[in-house]
């Protein structure tokens, strides 16, 4: 099965790659950080040359394979492109033509500020930032994220998940890990 790479599902699923990525697949360069990306996080991967076909950086096929979509679907979360789908017909009504910004970058921060997050159900961790996108957990209330544990992310934003990627937890091997999938972060708040 192939779907057309100019449906809007794909075009929502290439928005929120890019917005899980921190950044537009515009470049040459975007788009092999984007391969890497997956490979940090699933070991698998996939053509510089199949992204920039489905971004239409190059001229290509006008359909997008199952197994691409199930890739990234996959990347961002989701059990497959199916979920994804689900995902976007269950938000359909709620966010129709919403603008997203982050609420915060990281890059925005110095070594040493606080950010404190927030999600259901009661879950809440305050994080210091060590520079490079770094963060280590120095409270934790209910939630698998521990105090010590640290973890890379680009951006924070409010009422969606955060994607967070080389967790490590003690002598565990790095992982990538969603906070928030289901509703969303419901506090991002900076300490300066």
């Amino acid at each position: 099965m192939k779907t057309g790479k100019n449906s809007s599902e794909v075009f929502e699923l290439r928005k929120e790659l890019e917005r899980s990525l921190g950044k537009k697949l515009k470049t040459p360069a975007d788009f092999e950080f984007c391969v890497g990306a997956i490979w940090e996080r699933l070991h698998q991967n996939i053509s510089p040359t199949t992204l920039k076909r489905m971004w239409g950086y190059i001229e290509g096929a006008d359909t997008t394979r199952l197994s691409t979509l199930n890739l990234l679907s996959h990347y961002l979360g989701y059990s497959d492109w199916d979920g994804f789908r689900r995902h976007l017909e269950e938000n359909s009504e709620s966010q129709s033509n919403e603008m997203i910004n982050p609420t915060l970058l990281s890059s925005s921060l110095h070594n040493g500020e606080r950010v404190e997050i927030q999600w259901q159900p009661n879950r809440r961790c305050v994080l210091e930032y060590l520079g490079e996108n770094s963060f280590v957990v120095i409270e934790s209330e209910h939630s698998k994220l521990q105090k010590g544990n640290t973890f890379e992310c680009l951006s924070f934003y409010l009422h969606h998940p955060l994607y967070i990627d080389n967790l490590v937890q003690g002598d565990n091997a790095p992982v990538s890990f969603v906070v928030g999938k289901r509703d969303g972060l419901t506090v991002v708040k900076r300490y300066i």
